[in-house]
């Protein structure tokens, strides 16, 4: 059994919201409010040993009260996961029981953790029963006397935010069908936009109920297209499922949701989440402590060590370095020309790939004739559907602040966050680089009208050397002719590339890919340090940032997108077409920061180099940089740290969970209905 930090599920809106309403699914029985409330499990540790008289605990023993675990609440999670299970093979009767058994365990880890924070010193048992008594929910005033002001306004707000997100998922159904037509086929977006800052709390932050107006809910956005009519009807539907599902009280006044029954049922839900949370740090520090400056140095070493005897297998490495991460570390190269790519793919129309594919000339015909269509190949901005998508990605960019001065950028939010920012900052994208055509906006319509500009690869290279320097990276190359840098001007060096016969592609009768390289540049990133490709403003992470986000923009290989560092590059033979795998080593050998430019069947392909191995060990740890965010030491560390952290969590959740076992009481007749679910399938 495991819980992670910052968790924000609320199991009686899973039950509210799954399948629309409960009501209506086999699961619930005529008398549904009856069933729904029925005890399937009791937890109280308080029984336990360490409780009784003369035990390490018994001075809590009154402050724990007996859990509940309802048959409400089976069900609301298997609405929300429990075809996981199903699917996956598991019978009804062990799903159930595996939710049981999950239930059970997170009220035994709530009331430890209470004896947890007790022991800690900061709370004490005669505080709890003052905080209790006379209150009109002892409950929720007992959980709330384990956590600070600001973090009870922590989990109201993360509350507010899940409702809000739901409401708003039932909203955008009333405007598509309203109000909006959309695309639905989006281009993939950069990994972490929208990323809440985990720490962020809005005070003022409210629920969006249709009758107040967004702009008092604090830093809430209400979804593109919202109205009040829209917003209420939402609201209206969020409230039905609450009645269906025997979670609205009769006559309650529903004007205010804050004052509902049901939202002070979530919110003891999140108020557990964040003394869970407490639970989750006090673990953590306490493994934290065991990741000492020498206990990481020989791990780095260890790993090391063993990478470079794992790695004599050629294959064993390259399996490795494909499934590379910012958490997954290859710390060791064999002798070889290996590295990443990031490739740009900029392709050829539908009418010159059926051209190709039907070319019946011999492979030197083909050569000439493919060469001949290369030039015609018009590369367009990828990005319309961030405008047309269901969610606009879009806003006007300020004087001087995107490139060439257009006037549309995306994902704001993330790429003006700040510290304190209600979100993270976009990493290894710079975020600069507008749309590239004519955008216009029918106010009344709510329509975008966007048409991209048409680009050759002498544009794009333009573009890209362009964009850098407008980064503060220098950039430039070489155009080539029949292998070589050519003589003479750029455009005789093209037309001689362009002007090629079937006899050039060829040396002593075989084809010499090094005919087909177009251009060469390089992007100055200083000497190239391993340890820095992460570290954002660094030369070498502005320089990926900025190819990483051209790439968004033209590049039509899609599943190139949001890779770690590009495409891994092997010093051996690949299955890769051959071309394109030529001029791929070709950036890699030329060192972190080449780019080349060369055709396969697909179009054009620009290849950035963003990592080599020229270096076999090339990254080193120091443990006095663990602290600079992006270091490769820095991302070491909280890889190992988290390693180091999840298993002593799980340790100790199980030996918690071992220790009070006999704490519980289970009425598995209660719930047998639901176990037998299936059996005559």
């Amino acid at each position: 059994m495991k819980f992670n930090k910052k968790t924000a599920a609320a199991v009686t809106l899973a039950a509210a919201l799954a399948c629309g309403t409960l009501a209506g699914c086999d699961l619930i029985t005529s008398d549904t409010q009856k069933d729904m409330l029925q005890v399937v499990a009791e937890v109280d540790i308080s029984r336990g040993k360490e409780f009784a008289s003369g035990g390490a605990y018994e001075k809590y023993a009154q402050t724990i009260d007996v859990s509940n675990v309802l048959k409400r609440d089976l069900i609301a999670s298997f609405l929300s996961s429990g075809y996981q299970y199903i699917q996956g093979g598991s019978s009804y009767s062990e799903t159930f029981d595996i939710i049981k058994e999950s239930l059970v365990n997170r009220k035994m880890l709530i009331q430890y953790a209470m004896v947890y924070l007790y022991e800690q010193g900061e709370y004490n048992a005669q505080g709890y029963e003052q905080a209790v008594a006379g209150k009109d929910d002892p409950t929720l005033a007992g959980l709330a006397y384990f956590l600070t002001e600001e973090e009870r306004a922590k989990a109201e707000y993360d509350l507010k935010v899940i409702i809000n997100n739901t409401i708003d998922s039932q909203e955008k159904s009333y405007i598509t069908a309203e109000d909006r037509e959309y695309d639905s086929d989006v281009r993939t977006t950069p990994t972490g936009i929208d990323s809440a800052d985990a720490e962020y709390c809005d005070k003022a932050y409210k629920i969006y109920t249709g009758k107040n107006s967004p702009s008092d809910c604090g830093t809430y956005k209400a979804v593109e297209g919202s109205t009040p009519t829209t917003r209420k009807k939402a609201y209206n539907a969020f409230l039905a499922n609450l009645e269906a599902n025997n979670l609205l009280d009769k006559g309650e006044d529903v004007s205010k949701f804050e004052n509902l029954n049901y939202y002070k049922l979530e919110l003891q839900t999140a108020y557990e989440d964040a003394i869970l949370e407490k639970l989750a740090d006090g673990f953590e520090a306490t493994a934290e402590a065991t990741c000492t400056e020498t206990y990481l140095n020989e791990k780095f070493q260890k790993t090391l060590d063993s990478q470079k005897e794992q790695f004599a297998d050629k294959s064993a490495f390259e399996t490795a370095l494909d499934g590379a991460s910012q958490s997954s570390f290859v710390l060791y190269a064999p002798n070889g020309n290996y590295g990443y790519v990031i490739n740009i793919l900029l392709p050829f129309s539908a009418l010159q790939s059926n051209a190709i594919a039907n070319d019946k000339g011999t492979e030197g015909q083909k050569f000439v004739r493919r060469a001949q269509m290369l030039q015609n190949v018009k590369a367009t901005d990828q990005r319309k559907t961030w405008f047309t998508g269901e969610t606009d990605r879009s806003y006007k960019a300020e004087a001087q602040e995107a490139y060439q001065g257009r006037e549309y950028l995306f994902f704001e939010d993330s790429i003006k966050a700040e510290e304190g920012s209600k979100y993270k900052p976009l990493k290894n994208y710079f975020g600069k680089y507008a749309y590239n055509g004519t955008v216009e906006y029918d106010e009344k319509e709510k329509k975008y009208t966007v048409t991209p500009a048409e680009i050759t690869v002498d544009d794009f290279i333009a573009e890209l050397e362009g964009y850098l320097g407008f980064a503060g990276i220098s950039a430039s190359g070489s155009y080539y002719a029949q292998g070589a840098a050519g003589t003479g001007s750029a455009e005789e060096i093209k037309a001689a590339y362009y002007a090629q016969t079937a006899e050039d592609f060829y040396s002593d009768s075989e084809v010499d890919y090094s005919k087909f390289l177009y251009y060469q540049g390089k992007a100055d990133i200083g000497v190239f340090n391993a340890n820095d490709v992460f570290v954002a403003g660094s030369k070498i992470n502005t320089a990926m940032s900025v190819v990483n986000e051209l790439s968004f923009a033209y590049n039509t290989d899609t599943a190139g997108l949001n890779k770690y560092l590009g495409y891994s590059v092997s010093a051996y033979d690949t299955s890769f077409v051959k071309e394109f795998e030529f001029a791929a080593k070709a950036a890699v050998a030329g060192g972190v920061g080449t780019y080349t430019v060369a055709p396969s069947q697909y179009g054009w392909h620009i290849m950035y180099c963003t990592f080599s191995y020229g270096n076999q060990t090339p990254y080193t740890f120091d443990y006095a940089d663990i602290d600079r965010e992006g270091s490769f030491s820095n991302l070491y560390y909280e890889a190992v740290k988290s390693s180091t952290v999840d298993g002593y969590s799980a340790a100790m959740q199980t030996q918690v969970v071992n220790n009070y076992n006999a704490c519980v009481t289970v009425y598995e007749n209660r719930y047998a209905d639901l176990k037998a679910l299936g059996n005559n399938n």
